[in-house]
């Protein structure tokens, strides 16, 4: 078993928008205490952004941007996508296989529709996808347990113990 990380749109734009703040706020900082995990293992940490031209989220543009609660590593590896599917029509896919990643765990904004689609796409890719418990963030707080218990997920504690143990 090889993981890797991947935060999906916890992007400024979407920060601003009713209710997502605080549900951004509690998500960064589970985020913040497993990004660590990854990187002493030396596994890969991904940061996925929707870009959208219509709303104005595009490469360059501060709502672009990842809240600054988190802080991507240059060396990281970033994904643009168009879809919810953080999968479709991006190299997420070929990035992993060349890294021989075959477990993602997921966190993130939108939980009912980027991180929900992504874990679903990354079953359909025969990976085992998991969601990080307390990562997730949306407009609609309730839809959060909706997300984790209709998903794989995992506890901090229980990923702390699958990364010491690798």
């Amino acid at each position: 078993m090889k993981p890797a990380f991947i935060i999906i749109d916890m992007q400024k734009a979407f920060y601003q928008e009713a209710n997502v703040g605080p549900t951004m706020d509690q998500a960064a900082r589970w985020i913040n205490a497993s990004i660590p995990l990854f990187r002493k293992k030396g596994l890969p940490v991904i940061w996925v952004q929707h870009v959208d031209k219509d709303e104005g989220v595009v490469p360059n543009t501060d709502g672009f941007h990842i809240i600054d609660q988190l802080k991507p590593l240059k060396t990281d590896k970033k994904i643009h996508k168009t879809y919810n599917n953080s999968f479709n029509k991006t190299d997420l896919k070929k990035y992993l296989d060349e890294n021989s990643v075959d477990m993602v765990v997921l966190a993130g904004f939108s939980a009912e529709f980027c991180v929900m689609s992504t874990a679903r796409g990354a079953l359909d890719l025969d990976l085992t996808a998991v969601i990080l418990r307390g990562s997730l963030a949306s407009g609609q707080s309730e839809n959060i347990p909706f997300v984790e218990n209709t998903n794989q997920n995992l506890s901090y504690g229980v990923l702390q113990k699958i990364l010491k143990d690798l």
